[in-house]
């Protein structure tokens, strides 16, 4: 083994004794609080009354969960859902020999397992239309331009709580760098996917935030959240090449090959981005 490859296998969290917070709960977490506080900060800054911004996170919390676990039956797991549809929306799965609370037979509770940011990418922005329509009078795009930046910085935090549960981590290295996921069983040096997006997604972010905040791009309806789509969804076409495949039998051996379903979800979503930049749109007074 070599030295310049890090040992890593952190424990699951904080045991407080009674309860253990999770790594990635407290980034989950910190991420939405952080959010919440630059959001307020951009109303102040926008002239919209800061209480706006409470129904504007219940309407993101929801779409986001329920974008991501759709997304995830939908583009990486029908072939197991769609003869188990009770489990799309039950945190639990068919076993058996378990029981829930002692009493409901042939099932056993697992939490929800499977999440898909693409998901997130759909359902995030059909929420805020009804957002916008409710609660502003803004343009769509106008929200959406101010909660990409959020989103970039919640990306930072979430990824290193995937990189704190070892999960979502890249191929062997081939070399002696790399990082050695012990909690998931690895042996060899792997690439450490979760630092490469969690560095680009904090960099994305400081960018957009000195264009919103120093620059006269904020009035440009649209052109952040463009900026937001086309660079993080083309680092993550980019890094897919040397991540471990989420999927091992569905969309990883099919026609688009040797694209997998992360990075053919990934296209048109940056072509949205690109053209959102481009396109020629009305200033905001």
């Amino acid at each position: 083994m070599s030295f310049l490859a890090i040992e890593w296998n952190p424990s699951i969290g904080i045991d407080l004794g009674f309860f253990v917070i999770r790594w990635y709960s407290l980034m989950f977490v910190t991420a939405f609080l952080l959010g919440l506080r630059i959001m307020k900060k951009i109303y102040i800054t926008d002239n919209i009354p800061v209480e706006k911004v409470d129904p504007l996170f219940m309407y993101v919390f929801l779409s986001m969960l329920l974008g991501m676990r759709l997304g995830d039956v939908f583009f990486y797991s029908w072939d197991y859902y769609q003869n188990h549809l009770l489990e799309i929306f039950l945190p639990i799965k068919e076993s058996a020999n378990s029981t829930i609370l002692g009493f409901i037979k042939g099932w056993k509770f697992t939490g929800f397992t499977g999440f898909a940011s693409h998901g997130a990418a759909i359902g995030i922005p059909i929420a805020l239309y009804f957002y916008a329509k409710k609660h502003l009078q803004k343009p769509w795009l106008f929200i959406l331009d101010r909660l990409a930046i959020v989103v970039a910085l919640a990306g930072f935090f979430i990824r290193f709580g995937n990189f704190f549960n070892s999960e979502i981590y890249g191929k062997e290295t081939g070399s002696s760098f790399g990082v050695i996921f012990k909690a998931a069983g690895e042996t060899s040096a792997r690439h450490p996917t979760q630092l490469y997006e969690a560095i680009s997604y904090l960099a994305l972010f400081l960018v957009m935030w000195f264009l919103y905040s120093k620059t006269n791009k904020k009035n440009q309806v649209g052109f952040l959240f463009g900026l937001f789509m086309s660079v993080l969804w083309s680092l993550r076409f980019f890094i897919e090449f040397i991540k471990e495949p989420q999927v091992q039998k569905r969309g990883e051996e099919w026609f688009f090959s040797p694209l997998n379903t992360g990075q053919v979800l990934s296209i048109p979503l940056v072509l949205i981005g690109i053209w959102l930049m481009l396109r020629k749109s009305k200033k905001e007074a």
